[in-house]
């Protein structure tokens, strides 16, 4: 037992001589030490703030290709219609935090004018969210006021109209268990229901034109609750569109999941838009990995000139330990310890710069903030290590060739 302790009290005490000889090396080259860790901070803030935003970019660079519009549409199967309960099942199985926006719509035909025109009932809150790319000559509309509107360029400029002016919509109102003409009913079940429909009549005000290029500028976009009350039938919705932030692959299987747990949807994915976001996503992370690389080569050649030099230098105190009896490899064993003194302060320092340095490139590229990584601190730190023993192992080697006898006569 004695002897036991003995030996944890010699090995605590070789210990502490170890750590207290590798600190007065590096203290009494500090300006050593100072070049040798700005080279490995440098290094590590660059490698964690790149590993940061590599991790980062996929839902950065997801939620900035939502402003180029809806990624998956989802339609009814058959005859039917998206009510509310299948709608609010759909939200709940995408999961909140994954949707940018999601907004049914349901198309009515009503006129203006004894002319046809096609309105377009929908969330305007989730549309403005889907649709951010669309150019609004006005403001959205919203659900505080349902009499305000937006309408389509094309239809702006056949009837005249300009922001604030209101117009009149006239259509066909159903009663309150009437629905449309279906082809599943008989044609005395589809006379009563048609017999119950009353005509309404209604004032919108133009709250903003819309401008897109496509067959939007053709449509009046109003509130889908206030258009359900107004024909005077429930929620039941053409289509829904979903913007969502996920690849391709992850559209792909959320697309199957829908259809096994809700077969009374059709899912479709955006093919192109998601995989553009691919292509551009795999470039931007494969240019990442090429820099972490570079990044990576160019420390490991500044710790190996730094160590070479460091060594050049103690030839003369490396020639005196090994002629006092001191082994090869227990001067090496103190050079490496060196090593992984600049790697550990090095690697720590430049985690946390690394982060000031990731952040301000998500902010001023992505105009958002991004969250910490605490088990980048044990993987950067870690990673220096064992690349500041790395290149410092060949210029380590080099003390097996230094003879005492021909060092200090200055040969």
């Amino acid at each position: 037992m004695a002897n036991n302790t003995e030996k944890r009290n010699r090995h605590g005490s070789r210990r502490k001589m170890y750590i207290r000889m590798v600190a007065g090396s590096l203290i009494r080259r500090a300006s050593r030490l100072i070049i040798a860790v700005l080279a490995i901070a440098i290094g590590a803030t660059i490698l964690s703030g790149l590993v940061t935003i590599y991790y980062d970019i996929p839902e950065q660079l997801g939620r900035e290709f939502r402003s180029y519009g809806a990624n998956l549409i989802v339609l009814p199967r058959g005859e039917s219609k998206i009510t509310r309960e299948t709608l609010q099942k759909l939200r709940g199985l995408i999961g909140d935090e994954k949707i940018v926006g999601m907004a049914p719509y349901r198309y009515q035909t009503v006129k203006i004018n004894e002319q046809p025109y096609i309105i377009a009932g929908t969330d305007l809150t989730e549309a403005e969210k889907n649709s951010p790319f669309w150019y609004v000559e006005g403001s959205w509309g919203n659900s505080a006021d349902v009499s305000q509107v937006m309408t389509g360029h094309e239809i702006a400029q056949t009837l005249g109209l300009k922001l604030g002016d209101t117009f009149m919509v006239q259509g066909v109102k159903y009663g309150h268990h009437a629905e449309a003409s279906r082809q599943d009913l008989s044609a005395e079940e589809n006379q009563k229901r048609d017999s119950a429909r009353q005509n309404f009549h209604r004032n919108f005000t133009v709250k903003g034109i819309v401008s897109t290029g496509g067959a939007e500028e053709g449509f009046i976009f109003a509130d889908i609750d206030m258009l359900d009350e107004l024909i005077g039938d429930t929620f039941r919705a053409d289509v829904i569109e979903c913007s969502i932030v996920a690849d391709a692959e992850e559209l792909s299987a959320l697309s199957e999941r829908i259809e096994n747990e809700i077969p009374e949807l059709m899912p479709r994915a955006v093919r192109r838009l998601t995989q553009s976001q691919d292509i551009v996503l795999g470039k931007l992370q494969a240019l990442v990995l090429l820099v972490t690389v570079v990044v990576l080569i160019i420390t490991m050649i500044s710790v190996y000139t730094t160590m070479t030099a460091m060594i050049a230098e103690r030839r003369r105190e490396i020639a005196l330990k090994k002629a006092l009896g001191a082994e090869n490899r227990l001067v090496m064993g103190e050079l490496l310890g060196e090593g992984v003194m600049l790697g550990f302060i090095g690697g720590a320092l430049g985690v946390f710069l690394g982060f000031e340095f990731a952040l301000r490139v998500s902010l001023n590229v992505f105009g958002r903030g991004i969250n910490f990584q605490p088990v980048l601190i044990p993987a950067t730190i870690a990673i220096f290590i064992i690349i500041t023993v790395t290149a410092s192992i060949i210029p380590v080697r080099r003390v097996m060739d230094i003879h005492p006898a021909i060092v200090l006569k200055g040969e």
